[in-house]
């Protein structure tokens, strides 16, 4: 494991608190847990920080190497030059004390500090065998539980490859257009919010920004997981690490460096892991009593056997590297394979919760729905024409980015009207917005909320305005009409739901804003098991928490108005969070798209790491207790246990990677239904 798997120092406090701000923090305890000691509960040297991490296990490759070839050389001349003992016998011992010796160093340095992991006892099984006089031994100890280390130290450094893959997704130049329309190529870590480049075909977008003049294709697999490229015209955002395809575009620049939304999700996946399961804390609390403890079963099967060569096997078959990889060889795999399909999980413990989700509650619009409101009716009072209701409805609401605003203003624009000016602009999520027009107090919003301020507002003819969601729009407290919407379900929505049910979940629910016709329309369409309409924000947290009296809970929505509901869930998940930093920071995980198939994805991709995990820990148990037993018998040798040790190591990592092709079958369908189209 690495340091990024590791918040819980071995004092037993738990330090999995910290606040992600990537600086070091001390408890109460007096222990340094700063980032020098990079040692995981295996006793080996996991450090990765610029680069360290992968020199120092190519230097340990050369070690194997020239270890290797000395040892097996010992070998070659006993059976080719039986007169060449001597030879045979520096040989081997060459070989086994290069091979030995960054183990060795690693156990010392760590004697030094005071600490006794399980370096120790690898160093010990190396020693005794020298001491014997059998190097050959010695050798292929030292080989097989080197090149263990060198695999665990590549497999459990995920997250730092992880984030040298996004980091080679950005360019280090960008061409800045200038005032005079001149371009000049700049450092990209020079370039401010406001700035205007130009970014050519094949090229990556640097930072994100929005598209001033232009159209292309563009490729943000990276970032979505989508497969399919996307289309992108003047107005549209782009973001750092996506790739341009086919056209000339210039950007205005909007957000830089960490703030980007690829900054965003390298901070995601260094917080995915460097959090860690229940599992690892309990085996990293726990490890200060293990080697003593085994050390003092070695002596006593050497007290009362005097065989040499059993408390070697035993020495060498107590290290449990393959229990150590069980679990971050899995969580690494499932991470990777959640960032392939654009889901950032923010904590592993969320991988884990999400196997136990047994309920979901949607929010309907921008999930199950498209979001994509478009105004159907304008119904004015009388003495009140559409055009001058939906007039005073767009002068307000065009400080708005709720989606019945949106769709208020794209209808205005059609309509080519002039807005007023607005002061005094105020919005209450999920109720309704104010504003003043030439000293007339103007309220466009839910008829509740209209209610609450005084306004008298009947309600609309339910035949009238049936499927629709209605808001009203009132000025100097007078009522001057209601506006009506429709909203489509998403064609992945009943698939997802489906899917949901043949993964175990036994309860989905749907809350809404909207009125009682609208929600029940859609719940009916999707088979919903229960629905509450016209949800203020603190009715969907009170209904999430009446849930959570029986269920394990998930809450989806947009991560903008639905923040107190996703944080009021046990799992809360955010839609479409490119380019929102809202719904990255409202949710435990985060869909960069709005494909709700992803859903059903994540609860599966949770649960095969469970059975994986749980397969990994008992195979590295049984391997780690049983050879021990083996070993005190005397029927286990110390080349055998090296060579089980490091293959039981291959078969944790192996088992693990079977995780990193989860969702293949997903990208394929997107690619099939892209070219139906």
């Amino acid at each position: 494991m690495s340091e990024l798997l590791k918040k819980d120092c071995r004092c037993g406090h738990d330090h999995s608190h910290e606040c992600g701000c990537g600086h070091d923090h001390e408890c109460g305890c007096g222990h340094d847990h700063g980032k020098e000691d990079s040692t995981c509960i295996c006793g080996h040297d996991h450090k990765a920080e610029g680069g360290v991490g992968h020199d120092r296990s190519m230097g340990r490759v050369f070690f194997a190497l020239v270890g290797g070839i000395l040892t097996a050389n010992s070998f070659i001349l006993n059976a080719l030059l039986p007169g060449q003992e001597f030879a045979a016998n520096m040989s081997a011992l060459a070989g086994a004390f290069i091979l030995a010796l960054p183990i060795i160093i690693t156990a010392v340095k760590d004697l030094i500090k005071g600490k006794v992991y399980m370096n120790e006892l690898v160093a010990l099984a190396i020693l005794a065998a020298l001491v014997k006089a059998d190097f050959q031994t010695a050798g292929i100890i030292a080989f097989f539980l080197l090149v263990t280390i060198i695999i665990e130290t590549r497999t459990a450094s995920g997250a730092q490859r992880s984030i040298e893959e996004l980091i080679k997704l950005t360019p280090n130049t960008a061409n800045l257009i200038g005032e005079d329309g001149s371009e000049k190529e700049v450092a990209a870590q020079d370039l401010h919010v406001g700035d205007r480049i130009r970014i050519r075909p094949g090229e990556n977008f640097p930072v994100d920004g929005q598209i001033v003049s232009g159209e292309s294709t563009v490729n943000q697999a990276s970032i979505t997981g989508e497969s399919v490229p996307v289309e992108k015209v003047a107005g549209d955002d782009v973001f750092a690490g996506t790739q341009n395809l086919t056209g000339a575009v210039d950007v205005i620049v909007t957000k830089v460096g960490g703030d980007t939304t690829l900054g965003k999700v390298k901070e995601m996946i260094m917080q995915a892991e460097a959090s860690r399961t229940p599992v690892v804390r309990i085996i990293d609390r726990y490890a200060g009593y293990y080697t003593p403890t085994v050390l003092m079963i070695a002596w006593i099967t050497w007290w009362f056997s005097g065989n040499i060569d059993s408390v070697i096997a035993f020495l060498v078959i107590a290290c449990p590297c393959a229990v150590v990889l069980a679990t971050p060889t899995a969580v690494v795999a499932a991470v990777a394979a959640a960032a392939r399909l654009g889901i950032f999980i923010k904590n592993i413990s969320h991988l884990e919760l999400a196997s136990r989700i047994t309920a979901f509650v949607f929010d309907k619009t921008g999930t199950l729905t498209d979001g994509l409101l478009s105004v159907v009716k304008l119904q004015g009072v009388e003495g009140v024409s559409p055009a001058e209701l939906l007039r005073c409805a767009a002068s307000v609401e065009q400080f708005s980015n709720h989606p019945t605003a949106q769709a208020i203003i794209k209808l205005a624009r059609e309509a080519e009207l002039e807005l007023d000016e607005v002061s005094g602009f105020a919005e209450e999520h999920g109720k309704g917005v104010t504003g003043s027009i030439n000293g007339e107090v103007c309220r466009i919003g839910r008829a509740n909320w209209m209610r609450d301020h005084g306004l008298n507002v009947p309600e609309t003819d339910p035949e009238e305005a049936a499927g629709m969601s209605v808001v009203y729009v009132c000025r100097n407290g007078q009522l001057l009409g209601w506006i009506g919407f429709r909203d489509k379900i998403r064609k992945e929505s009943p698939v997802m739901l489906s899917d949901l049910k043949r993964l175990g979940v036994r309860y989905c629910a749907m809350v809404t804003g909207d009125r009682q016709s609208v929600a029940e329309e859609v719940a009916a369409q999707l088979s919903i098991d229960e629905f509450k309409s016209g949800c203020l924000p603190e009715t969907k947290v009170e209904f999430v928490e009446n849930v959570k009296h029986d269920h394990v809970v998930a809450v989806v929505g947009d991560g903008v108005n639905d923040a107190p509901a996703l944080a009021a869930g046990d799992l809360g998940i955010a839609m479409g969070a490119i380019g929102s930093d809202i719904a990255i920071n409202s949710a435990s995980v985060a869909l960069m798209t709005n494909d709700l198939r992803r859903i059903a994805m994540l609860l599966f991709l949770a649960k095969k790491s469970q059975v994986i995990i749980n397969q990994n820990l008992i195979f590295g148990m049984l391997f780690v207790f049983g050879g021990m037993i083996l070993s005190i018998v005397g029927l286990m040798t110390p080349i055998w246990a090296a060579v089980i040790h490091a293959g039981s190591t291959l078969v944790i990592v192996f088992n693990s990677a079977r995780l990193v092709r989860t969702g293949e079958e997903l990208t394929l369908a997107e690619k099939s239904d892209s070219e139906k189209q």
